[in-house]
Parts: structure tokens; C-alpha cells; sequence
């Protein structure tokens, strides 16, 4: 009917609002991230932890070619949730400008820079013809340069905002409620690890064998825990 075909239309272009007022394919893009694994930020006293859930790879599948979890530069990491190839080309938009930076200023981003610039590119392909938007979030972790931890989250439509602690993807609700009732501020390293992992646990089905965590602390390099 007529209802349906004017609504197919802003179903389908990516610069139009709707009537009532949603860019539905920027929409899209955020379903794509709750359809995906589960990603975990903690931030702690002097440490901030990104846990995700990695799913299990095929028997001849080489499992160091799957990563959820990107250093950009020396101080800070990302971890994502949503389509994987996405996230591969922002994780690579994102480390060129932390190159850039340092050969233009001769200094480190701060991680704030850095978030903004991700949340930037995100929201352009929300505004342009002939592109889409990308179906990623992202949890960018790191330390300016005087040691303060940070902690931010972006989302395909490009706003970006700065946690305590936070959860992506697929059971982002479970988790978040998890890390509101046993956050307590601020947690020290061993048990802001201890945390993300019990936050993750939550909803991995298949255990801790599935589970990643990267440990950051100031000027050292991240640690992985598998």
C-alpha cells in the first residue's frame, strides 16, 4: 500500500529522515553490533581491562588471524563488537592518524583525540550519499600522557561518550547490569581483571576458553590473557 512503499523509501536511503525522525539504516548498522559478540571495558586506578568473547575457530583456521582486540598505538587498544571487516578498516583509519599525529606534532594522541577522530569518521557515513554506515562499536581504551586511564565507547551513528565501565555487542544489557551492581570505584588491577572476566562469563556460553583480555598499565605493554 501507499504507507508501505513511502516507508520503504526511507527504509533504504541513508540521508533521509523518516516522518518520525529515524535514519534507518544507521539503525541498521546498530542491530549489526547487538548481533555480535560480546565486548567488556573496565577501568580501573591505574589499569584499564578489554575483555571480549571470541568465538571458536574452525580446526585449520589460524586463530592469531582473528582478533578482536587492536592495539592503535603504544598507550591505547580497541575492542569491538559488529561486523568484523568494518572494524578492520576503522581499526586502520584509526592507527594512520595516530602515525599522522606523532609525525605532525612529535607527541602521542591523547585517547580522547582518538575516539573523536573514530566517532568522526563513523558519523560521516551517516551523512553521505553512495556509503554506509559501519556496523561497529567500539570500546577504545588507553592513557594520556600523564597516566590517566580512560575508557570511551562510539557507535555507528558517530556519538561517542566516556565509561567507567561498559559493555557491546550481543549481551551488552546482561553485562552492563552486572558490571552496575559490582563496580565499585575504582577497582585495582587484579580485580578490575577478575571483573571483566566475571562480567563476560555472564554470557559466554562455551566458558572461559572463549574468553580474551587485554591488560593495560601505563608505559607497559599491553598483556594478553587467553
Amino acid at each position: 500500500n501507499w504507507l508501505t512503499t513511502n516507508m520503504s523509501r526511507y527504509d533504504r536511503a541513508l540521508t533521509v529522515f523518516s516522518p518520525d525522525g529515524h535514519l534507518f539504516q544507521a539503525e541498521y548498522a546498530s542491530e549489526a553490533v547487538r548481533k555480535g559478540s560480546t565486548a567488556v571495558g573496565v577501568r580501573g586506578t591505574d589499569v584499564v581491562v578489554l575483555a571480549v568473547e571470541r568465538k571458536s575457530t574452525a580446526k585449520l583456521q589460524e586463530s592469531r588471524t582473528v582478533r578482536k582486540i587492536c592495539v592503535l598505538d603504544e598507550h591505547v587498544a580497541i575492542a569491538f563488537a559488529g561486523l568484523n571487516a568494518d572494524a578492520r578498516v576503522l581499526t586502520n583509519k584509526a592507527r594512520v592518524e595516530c602515525q599522522s599525529f606523532r609525525l605532525t606534532f612529535e607527541d602521542a594522541v591523547s585517547v580522547d583525540y582518538i575516539t573523536r577522530h573514530i566517532a568522526k569518521v563513523q558519523q560521516r557515513y551517516t551523512q553521505s550519499g553512495g556509503v554506509r554506515s559501519f556496523g561497529v562499536s567500539n570500546l577504545v581504551a588507553g592513557f594520556d600522557s600523564d597516566g590517566t586511564p580512560r575508557l570511551y565507547t562510539t557507535e555507528p551513528s558517530g556519538a561517542f561518550s566516556a565509561w567507567k565501565a561498559n559493555a557491546i555487542g550481543r549481551g551488552e544489557k546482561t553485562c552492563r547490569e552486572f558490571l552496575e551492581k559490582h563496580y565499585t570505584e575504582p577497582p585495582s588491577g587484579d580485580d578490575a581483571v577478575m571483573l571483566s572476566i566475571r562480567t563476560l562469563l555472564e554470557v559466554v556460553e562455551s566458558g572461559s576458553k572463549n574468553v580474551e583480555v587485554a591488560v593495560m598499565y601505563p608505559n607497559a605493554p599491553i598483556r594478553y590473557l587467553t
